[in-house]
């Protein structure tokens, strides 16, 4: 099995995502990852490396329980994904992890601290502590002089900084990212990689990332390489060791 170690800090951190096995097959004969065994720790910081058609994307999927493996099982926070039923998924989801997607996915018709308090108010927080909770996270990412702004009236990098916010109101464990950088230009990729870095020392919450960005790889604490679905080499950014 391949441990993503962070020497005793893994130990201290626990484990809080798990691959067994894992392989994820489309048609008769595809397969998209293939016998992956994987343990990330609490904390983690984590990029996932490789081509188009490598397997990222899936095995974010996998991690989160939007789809499921072919073979072998995919455990979250103590919990075999494969247990569950959809609302127990989708509580998991909600509860514990955060997303940032490439497209963003705000809705426009609300200003930016209303995309960020619905994850709250989906929690079932009281409106005026989601209110709050989304104020909060927008100061975070810089963005407090425009929470009254809709998508429409953002950047590119200001609508993904609302994005990061919303993941991050919900106080998530982990927060999963799908190629982050990928429509940004390199002054709001760099601010980008920054704030997750002190998201990820000052609150402790995880980042496991999809990326082609060698910015943000070298950023991480660790790099999982993949190639045709298979992992290949993993790897401190530092010092490049295959291990």
């Amino acid at each position: 099995m391949v441990l993503l170690e962070y020497g005793r800090d893994y130990f201290r951190l626990g484990v809080m995502l798990e691959f067994q096995g894992v392989s994820k097959q489309y048609g008769d004969d595809r397969y998209v990852l293939r016998d992956i065994n994987l343990s990330f720790p609490k904390g983690a910081f984590v990029a996932l490396n490789g081509p188009s058609g490598s397997g990222k994307t899936t095995l974010l999927n996998l991690s989160a329980g939007l789809d499921d493996p072919t073979e072998g099982r995919v455990w979250a926070f103590g919990q075999d994904l494969s247990g569950l039923n959809k609302r127990a998924r989708s509580l998991l989801r909600l509860n514990k992890m955060g997303f940032v997607f490439q497209a963003y996915n705000l809705l426009p018709v609300l200003t930016a601290c209303e995309n960020v308090e619905l994850t709250c108010l989906l929690q079932g927080l009281p409106a005026e502590e989601a209110r709050q909770r989304a104020l909060t996270a927008l100061t975070k990412v810089g963005l407090q002089d425009f929470a009254g702004r809709r998508p429409a009236l953002l950047s590119g990098g200001q609508q993904q900084r609302v994005a990061v916010a919303r993941a991050i109101a919900g106080s998530p464990e982990v927060i999963f990212a799908d190629e982050p950088t990928a429509n940004l230009d390199s002054a709001n990729a760099f601010q980008l990689i920054q704030l997750f870095q002190s998201l990820n020392r000052e609150s402790g919450v995880a980042f496991i990332f999809s990326t082609h960005d060698q910015r943000l790889s070298e950023a991480v604490n660790f790099c999982v390489n993949l190639e045709d679905g298979r992992v290949v080499t993993k790897e401190t950014p530092g010092d490049k060791t295959k291990r």
